[in-house]
Parts: C-alpha cells; structure tokens; sequence
C-alpha cells in the first residue's frame, strides 16, 4: 500500500502520522483506509477541524442540544460562550464530573473524529506514550488521526470496512460514526477518490 499516492489529496500533517495509524490498527488494506480516511475527511472539513466548534447562537442550542437547553431564556444564558456550553452539555457523563468541574470543556471533541468526554480520553491515553488526560489538547495537535483510528478500533468498524466497497457498507461504517447519514454522499464520493488513489 503506497501511502505517498495520496500526496496532495491529504494534508502533510495527515500523511506523517499515517504510518503510526496504519501499523498501530493494523489498517491491512487499501479498502480500510479508504474507509477510514473518507470518514475522517468528511467528519472534520477535509482534516481541517480538530476541535469540537461549539460556538452556538441561542437558536443552534436549541435546535442541537434541545434536551439541555429547552427554552430561549436558559439559551440566551449560554450562547456563544463555547467553554460555558461545554461544560453544560456534557457534565455527569461519559466520566466527566458535574458543569462546575470544567471537564466538558476540558474533554469536548477533539481529533478527526472527535473524541469526547473523560472516560473516551482515559481508554485513549492507555494505547500512546503521552498522558493525554492531564494533556488533552495533544487529542487535537498529536493524536487526530490516531485517535480516529483507535475509534475504528474500539467500535469495531474496520470489520465493517472489510465487507466491501458497495454503497451498503459505506452507509454502515457512516451509521458507526455519524450515528446517522449525514453527509452519505460527500462519504461516498470520497471513499471513491480514496480508493482510486490507492
């Protein structure tokens, strides 16, 4: 498999820490990382964004995060005020201590396909050298691909990737890491380009 093929169809940023990616997840194939690489695409704007934006106007909590943020009073409280809503929205859950705590803001998304919360950070941390709960950021500035990877893992999706390339699969391994079809096409189009290239 010749990862320099896909020389200027991915960031420089993203071919370096590929190799890591591949040997570390045992990513066999072309088919695989075809998979792999069209959801991470997609999921962070061609592997620009590896930071969760939560930078919401009062009507976007309401709309996403309707279940915290009910009415407009209580969104006007927090909108557009990424660390406030965070912590919100993400207290007493997946590890992360209550809104006071400061551990949604310190544990929201962050790598190619977003980790979040805590306890995500703590399984994590256990597969590279650097201790990434006391250092979340390097999720972000070391570790997106890697941590993308270690989510195929943990989720068991590289199973579903060595069941083809059929549009089936594509729409079963985006279930796995969207939790819907958002963005079916764009995913396909890329896992396309992707395999071609490799």
């Amino acid at each position: 498999m010749d990862i320099n093929k896909l020389l200027g169809h991915v960031p420089q940023k993203v071919l370096d820490e590929l190799p890591g990616v591949i040997s570390q997840f045992h990513i066999s194939t072309p088919l695989r990382l075809a998979h792999f690489l069209s959801q991470c695409a997609h999921e962070s704007g061609e592997f620009k964004a590896v930071s969760e934006n939560l930078n919401y106007s009062a009507k976007g909590l309401m709309t996403t995060f309707s279940r915290y943020f009910p009415n407009e009073a209580i969104a006007k409280q927090y909108e557009r005020q990424p660390e406030k809503i965070a912590n919100k929205v993400y207290a007493d859950r997946m590890g992360n201590g209550n809104e006071a705590s400061g551990d949604g803001w310190k544990y929201r998304g962050r790598g190619y396909l977003q980790t979040t919360g805590k306890s995500n950070y703590s399984l994590f941390d256990a597969t590279v050298p650097d201790n990434l709960v006391i250092t979340p950021d390097l999720v972000a500035t070391k570790y997106p691909l890697t941590s993308a990877g270690f989510f195929f893992t943990r989720n068991k999706i590289w199973e579903i990737c060595d069941g083809g390339e059929s549009e089936e699969i594509i729409k079963a391994v985006t279930k796995k890491v969207n939790g819907g079809y958002n963005g079916l096409d764009d995913r396909i189009k890329k896992f396309k380009l992707y395999q071609s290239l490799l």
